[in-house]
């Protein structure tokens, strides 16, 4: 008798292949927002999409602030059409960042979730600005 873990087959390789690689075009992860910010050219804008009152009480360094209710053409009209924005917000239990970042594909801006959001960032070691 198969473990709960397989009693649904894995996916073929090259469906894991696919599936794999285009969740890389959605997602990065704390690890990599650390090391582009503090080893490479940063060639992104890191957005906290949370409330202003969170966002003072700490933050990845470098994130601008700009709730996901305030996303919109006017607010980007400074960044490049070609920006990437990385998004992120309180954790796993937090949808926000997803909602931000529908938002800025509605609005054709290239968008990535940094998947764990601050409780990930935290769970690095990473440290807090405020």
């Amino acid at each position: 008798m198969s473990s709960v873990v397989q009693r649904v087959p894995a996916a073929g390789s090259l469906d894991a292949l696919a599936h794999f690689q285009a969740r890389l075009g959605f997602e990065t992860d704390c690890a990599d927002v650390y090391y582009a910010t503090n080893h490479e050219a940063k060639d992104f804008v890191l957005l906290d999409v949370r409330t202003p009152t969170l966002y003072a009480a700490g933050h990845v360094p470098g994130a601008i602030n700009l709730p996901t209710r305030m996303i919109s053409e006017p607010r980007l009209a400074d960044y490049p059409a070609e920006t990437l924005f990385v998004v992120y917000c309180a954790g796993p239990h937090c949808n926000g960042a997803n909602k931000a970042a529908v938002k800025l594909a509605q609005l054709g801006r290239p968008v990535k979730e940094m998947i764990g959001g601050l409780t990930g960032w935290i769970d690095e070691g990473f440290g807090l600005e405020r």
